[in-house]
């Protein structure tokens, strides 16, 4: 769990890891330089298992997932953020299927969109096999990030590109798709906060992607993957006219998702109580 100024969310993030059913897990908690409470926070819950880790630099996400690969011990790598909040039965969930099907080397999940006091704003579909992850790499890969939980040696062979920046995951992806095998279970197992859209941010992603297609295209003489930069640029003009106009989410309706069934909502409900009642 990378983390920057996260004060008001990260207590709720660590929650909802100790409120897991599987027991057997290590939490590295990195700061990543943050000028606020966080690494206060984060040092003041007491368990074993929680390591936090601090040296006062701002290195950026790449740099630090990569800082607590080579840390980890376990047979499994999960990714999260200081404030997402993971379902109770996430990890298990997932190292289940692990175990269940070797040839998997990364799994994501389905998503619940949330933003603040825990107010559902949607979830998202999932494509469940590699083949329907990888039909368009030139388009990007549609696992959500914090969900993923791999195989360590997946971690260590790869690993993040330092300078590929707000789009870490899609250029892990491009590069090791073609000898790795993914996989997304249709279920929702990871609440995603969404506060607002940054069109720096955005369009940060969107430029450093379309560079990763061209290296990668050049690289694997596979030049289809060149059909993404118009798409990318294309998208480019849609975030710019959606977020300057401040219609965000009523023109860009992907980044919450489908509304949510009152089975899932119930349950969201339920998750969100008992992380900010233990708080």
């Amino acid at each position: 769990m990378p983390v920057f100024n996260c004060e008001k969310t990260i207590s709720l993030a660590i929650r909802s890891i100790l409120n897991q059913t599987y027991n057997n897990w290590e939490l590295f908690i990195i700061d990543d330089g943050s000028t606020d409470k966080t690494l206060e926070i984060a040092q003041s819950f007491n368990d074993s298992r929680i390591y936090v880790i601090a040296d006062g630099l701002h290195q950026n996400l790449p740099t630090r997932l990569n800082q607590v690969i080579a840390m980890s011990r376990g047979k499994y790598f999960a990714r999260m953020d200081g404030d997402d909040i993971s379902f109770p039965e996430r990890i298990q969930t997932q190292v289940e299927y692990l175990e269940n099907n070797p040839t998997i080397d990364l799994l994501g999940t389905q998503v619940i969109v949330f933003h603040q006091d825990g107010k559902a704003r949607g979830s998202d579909t999932v494509k469940e096999t590699h083949s329907q992850i990888c039909s368009r790499p030139w388009s990007g890969f549609p696992m959500t990030h914090p969900t993923w939980i791999g195989r360590i040696e997946y971690f260590l062979k790869y690993q993040y590109r330092i300078d590929a920046i707000r789009m870490e995951d899609q250029d892990l992806l491009l590069r090791s798709y073609k000898t790795s095998k993914f996989a997304c279970l249709p279920k929702i197992l990871l609440a995603y906060r969404v506060e607002s859209l940054s069109l720096k941010k955005i369009l940060t992603g969107r430029y450093n992607f379309a560079l990763a297609l061209i290296h990668r295209g050049f690289a694997d003489k596979d030049y289809f993957l060149f059909w993404g930069l118009l798409e990318q640029a294309a998208k480019s003009l849609v975030d710019i006219f959606a977020i300057s106009t401040r219609l965000n989410f009523k023109l860009l309706k992907h980044r919450i998702g489908s509304p949510l069934s009152e089975k899932n909502l119930n349950k969201w409900n339920i998750v969100w109580s008992d992380c900010v009642q233990k708080n």
